[in-house]
């Protein structure tokens, strides 16, 4: 891959947008190689997280608009074929994904920020929605998360005044988990990662796919999946390796079976 590193440390798997002369902006190119990377991620039973992030001075400039318009799709078209296969690898792999943004995520940088499963910012970076100011809307799901996050009236204001919410800011709206020093950002990422990597596979697959689902769903039909999960959870390996290491007072030792 030439638009993509990929890299691994233990159980975790850095993923990294490597187009840093234009801001990592998304091409095809990108985006099919992202998509290649996150399929690998999800073959290696090895991996058990992801961190997924961008080389040089930001995670992602958004869509590269001087590649924008090269090739015979359209923009729907590329929303549709290119942008959303990889934002469905995310969604669907059953791994944290964790997005560790550097400088700045803007325009579908800033969806894909948001849409993994946590986010870790570096203390002098921010995420920008811009599209107003080149007289398009937001995309890559990017007014499905906001609206969700922060509520219409405050995602609305924030997506036409293309504000720069810092990493302060989005922490303190909960957009953002955590802050890290820009010079630590991606040991703190991968430290974290391991933390969870610790934790039973098993476990966090089963809790993402029922909070992903949660998200725009009932109550009735998340508590029917959680019954179903947790039914199918209680007669594993692990879940009895969990209870047994409970009581011996030791740390588990998860096997993902």
């Amino acid at each position: 891959m030439d638009t993509v590193l990929y890299t691994q440390h233990d159980a975790v798997a850095v993923i990294s947008m490597n187009r840093p002369d234009s801001l990592n902006g998304f091409t095809s190119e990108l985006c099919a190689e992202l998509l290649l990377a996150f399929e690998k991620a999800h073959r290696d039973t090895s991996v058990r997280c992801i961190v997924l992030t961008g080389e040089g001075r930001a995670f992602s400039a958004g869509a590269d608009l001087k590649q924008g318009f090269v090739g015979d799709r359209s923009t729907q078209g590329k929303l549709l074929f290119e942008y959303a296969p990889v934002l469905a690898a995310i969604a669907n792999i059953p791994k944290p994904v964790i997005a560790a943004v550097p400088g700045f995520a803007a325009g579908i940088g800033l969806s894909f920020a948001m849409y993994a499963d946590l986010l870790i910012m570096a203390d002098d970076s921010f995420l920008l929605s811009p599209f107003t100011t080149i007289s398009l809307v937001p995309d890559g799901g990017a007014n499905w998360l906001l609206v969700r996050q922060l509520g219409y009236h405050r995602a609305y204001q924030l997506s036409i005044e293309s504000e720069r919410i810092s990493a302060q800011r989005c922490v303190e709206l909960g957009i953002a988990n955590k802050i890290a020093a820009a010079d630590e950002l991606l040991d703190v990422a991968i430290g974290w990662a391991k933390e969870l990597s610790q934790r039973a596979p098993l476990s966090l697959a089963a809790t993402k796919k029922v909070m992903r689902h949660a998200m725009d769903h009932d109550f009735h039909s998340s508590y029917a999946m959680e019954a179903e999960l947790q039914n199918q959870l209680r007669d594993t390996e692990d879940a009895a390796e969990g209870v047994a290491a409970f009581f011996e007072k030791r740390a588990p030792i998860f096997s993902g079976k």
